[in-house]
């Protein structure tokens, strides 16, 4: 499948992500947490909606993103929390791998 390479941008180096270990990012202006984990790269709106808190400094376990806060989860593929307090999803973005980049779009697909 072809990638719109103008939709995307650089976040990182997949060199620079260590397993289950959330980097955040700037892009665009935008706060990004860009997790590679269970063999696959995510990316994630970096701040929760529940407490408006930075969801790169949580635990990443079972492909969830925990909120240090107050615990809610969210899933890296889909950003659903699957528990309270957060009931509101937080974006998920679209990774393309080349090479050893990590390229990120903040725009949504439909």
């Amino acid at each position: 499948m072809a990638v719109d390479r103008a939709r995307f941008v650089r976040a990182c180096g997949l060199s620079e992500l260590e397993d289950s270990t959330p980097k955040r990012v700037e892009l665009d202006g935008t706060p990004v947490s860009v997790v590679r984990t269970e063999g696959e790269v995510f990316a994630i709106n970096d701040i929760c909606s529940h407490a408006n808190v930075s969801l790169s400094e949580g635990e990443v376990e079972d492909c969830q993103i925990e909120c240090w806060l107050h615990g809610s989860a969210f899933d890296l593929r889909t950003g659903k929390p699957s528990g309270l307090p957060a009931t509101r999803p937080v974006p998920v973005y679209p990774v393309h791998i080349e090479g050893d980049d990590v390229l990120v779009s903040l725009t949504q697909e439909s």
